[in-house]
């Protein structure tokens, strides 16, 4: 019922929040993996369940202060997470400032968040895909995972587990973003990015 409801075109106040990650669990602790895993505390927070296989991605849906949301986990490679997240969209009839994605972003400092109503891919791989298919109009949400040490490969570095020392951080980051993502789905993009842009630590 849910489902058929999140479908009418009347329903202006439905969101899709897109985390990005590879799927398996080889890759769950990784830095590329920051999205699966805020979107994975949300799912907790609000006790939607992420457990429905559809159209190439782990779907939850359910109400968070009485607006409809529809969490996803593209199941995809990363860098082909375009293929799932805009046929959910189409599916969903999500208009695309209601669509927020979340991701890891090297040029970032280690430990900051960043907000922004739209934009470009920065190079992120899973990003070029979904603009591919939907254009850049959409919010994002970045986790900065900082740049890799010394002369090692950025692809290298995002797949490498967070270190032991880093996880308080990562925990601190994850709480962070949530927060942002409720204030988002409240209040709206621009006093998300007021709220949460400036804070680093």
């Amino acid at each position: 019922m849910l489902e058929e409801e999140l479908r009418s075109p009347t329903n202006d106040d439905r969101f899709m929040i897109v985390g990005l990650g590879n799927p398996g669990s080889r890759y769950r602790d990784n830095r590329h993996n920051i999205g699966f895993m805020a979107v994975d505390r949300l799912s907790e927070r609000t006790d939607i369940e992420i457990g429905r296989l559809q159209k190439k991605a782990l779907v939850g849906t359910g109400w968070f202060e009485q607006r409809r949301i529809i969490l996803v986990k593209p199941q995809t490679n990363m860098n082909l997470s375009g293929t799932s997240v805009g046929p959910l969209v189409n599916y969903y009839k999500i208009s695309l400032p209601n669509l927020l994605v979340v991701y890891d972003e090297i040029d970032l400092p280690f430990g900051a968040i960043r907000l922004r109503e739209k934009g470009g891919s920065g190079g992120h791989n899973g990003m070029k895909s979904i603009i591919a298919v939907l254009g850049s109009g959409f919010p994002r949400l970045r986790f900065g995972v900082s740049r890799p040490p010394g002369k090692m490969e950025p692809a290298a570095y995002v797949l490498q587990d967070f270190q032991k020392e880093e996880l308080p951080l990562v925990e601190e980051i994850i709480e962070r973003s949530v927060s942002a993502i409720e204030t988002y789905l409240i209040d709206g993009i621009d006093i998300a990015m007021t709220r949460f842009n400036n804070s680093s630590s």
